[in-house]
C-alpha cells in the first residue's frame, strides 16, 4: 500500500486505527528508500515480497530524523495496542514514535484536513453507541467499518490521498449507510482503485473476503481501476507459508500505468469501469459486477463410447482377477 500511494518526505501521515504500526512503518520505510533510491540506488536490496528497501542507517541524518519525527501519527483505542506499536516503531529507529491513545471516531477526536497521506486497516466488524459518534461523521450508522472510512477521508487535506483496507460488505452491500459512503468516496472524492482481495490473506485471524480502496479527497472520479488479486506470495490457509506465486509487484506496476483507454479488456484481472457505470449500479464496487467472465466448453464423448469403455476396464479386471485366483492355494 505504500507503494501505492507513494508518500513523499514532509507530508503528513495518519492511521487512525494504528494497531502495532504497521502502515506507520511502511511509511517511514518507503520514504528512506525513495531518499537511497536519488542518491545511491547501489545500496537498495530486495525485501521478501520483490520490493526495494534501504537499510534505515543509510541516509537517516538527524534533520531528515526530525522531518519524519514530525510527520507520522497513530492513533488506538487499546492501550496495549499503542504500547506494541511505540515498541515496534522504536525497534525500528523511530525515537520518539507519536501514537496516542485515542478513540478516533469519537467526539474527542478533531483532527480534520490535516493529513496526506492515510493508509489504515480498520476494525471489520462493531458498532459504536449513536451518542458516542463525532458530529462531524454523518453517515447514518453506527458501524465502525463504516465510520472509520468517512473518518479517514474527513482526516484528509484536499489532495491527500487514502489506502484503505475494507471488508468486501462496504463495496458491495445494498443497505443505506453503504451506498452513502460509496457515493462520498466517489462524488466528493477521486476513487483510484479497488483491489480484490483473496478472503484467506488475514488468516489465521480472519478468513473475511477484503478489498483495498485508493482514493484523493477532492479530485474527480471519472473511471475507477479494478485489480483481482489471487495470490500474495504466501498460502492461503492458516499456515500462511511462503509460495512463488504474487501479484503484488503485478498490482503496483498496473496501477502505476494504469489507462482509461487501454485497459479494457474485461476479462484479465484488472480494467477500468467508467463512473457512470457504477452509479448506474447504485455506487457497486464489487469486481465481479463488471468483470467478463470467460467459459470454456467442455465437450464430453459419447455416452455410448463411455459406456464400451467402462466395459472394457471391467473386462481387464474380470481377467485380472480370474488370472489371480489360479495362484490362490
Amino acid at each position: 500500500m505504500s507503494e501505492l500511494v507513494a508518500p513523499q518526505l514532509g507530508q503528513r501521515m495518519a492511521d487512525p486505527s494504528s494497531g502495532t504500526g504497521g502502515f506507520i512503518l511502511g511509511y517511514y520505510q518507503y520514504v528512506l528508500t525513495s531518499l537511497v533510491r536519488r542518491s545511491n540506488p547501489d545500496l537498495l536490496i530486495k525485501d521478501e515480497d520483490g520490493f526495494q528497501r534501504a537499510a534505515i542507517s543509510v541516509i537517516l541524518t538527524e534533520k531528515v530524523k526530525q522531518v519524519l519525527a514530525d510527520s507520522m501519527f497513530g492513533y488506538d483505542i487499546d492501550t496495549t495496542m499503542v504500547r506494541l506499536g511505540l515498541m515496534n516503531l522504536m525497534m525500528h529507529g523511530i525515537d520518539n514514535p507519536q501514537i496516542d491513545y485515542k478513540d478516533t471516531l469519537s467526539k474527542s477526536y478533531n483532527e480534520d484536513s490535516k493529513y496526506d497521506i492515510i493508509m489504515a486497516n480498520p476494525p471489520f466488524t462493531g458498532n459504536i453507541d449513536k451518542g458516542d459518534i463525532n458530529e462531524g461523521l454523518k453517515l447514518p450508522t453506527t458501524k465502525t467499518e463504516l465510520l472509520f472510512v468517512e473518518r479517514i477521508f474527513n482526516m484528509l487535506k484536499m489532495g491527500g490521498t487514502a489506502a484503505v483496507i475494507v471488508p468486501s460488505g462496504v463495496i458491495q452491500n445494498s443497505g443505506k449507510a453503504f451506498e452513502a459512503l460509496r457515493k462520498l468516496i466517489i462524488d466528493k472524492a477521486e476513487l483510484k482503485a479497488v483491489i480484490a482481495v483473496p478472503s484467506g490473506v488475514f488468516k489465521p485471524y480472519a478468513g473475511v473476503s477484503t478489498a483495498i480502496l485508493i482514493f484523493t479527497k477532492g479530485g474527480e472520479t471519472n473511471h475507477v481501476w479494478f485489480y483481482e488479486m489471487l495470490a500474495d506470495g504466501y498460502t492461503l490457509d492458516d499456515k500462511r507459508n511462503k509460495i512463488v506465486e504474487s501479484d503484488l509487484q503485478d498490482i503496483v506496476q498496473r496501477y502505476k500505468s494504469r489507462d482509461s483507454k487501454k485497459d479494457t479488456d474485461r476479462k484479465l484481472k484488472f480494467f477500468m469501469v467508467a463512473k457512470k457505470e457504477i452509479v448506474e449500479n447504485n455506487y457497486d464496487l464489487n469486481l465481479s459486477t463488471y468483470k467478463e467472465e470467460v467459459y470454456e466448453e467442455v465437450v464430453y464423448e459419447n455416452p455410448n463410447v463411455i459406456f464400451r469403455k467402462l466395459e472394457s476396464i471391467e473386462a481387464d479386471i474380470k481377467k485380472g482377477l480370474a488370472e489371480l485366483k489360479e495362484f490362490v492355494v
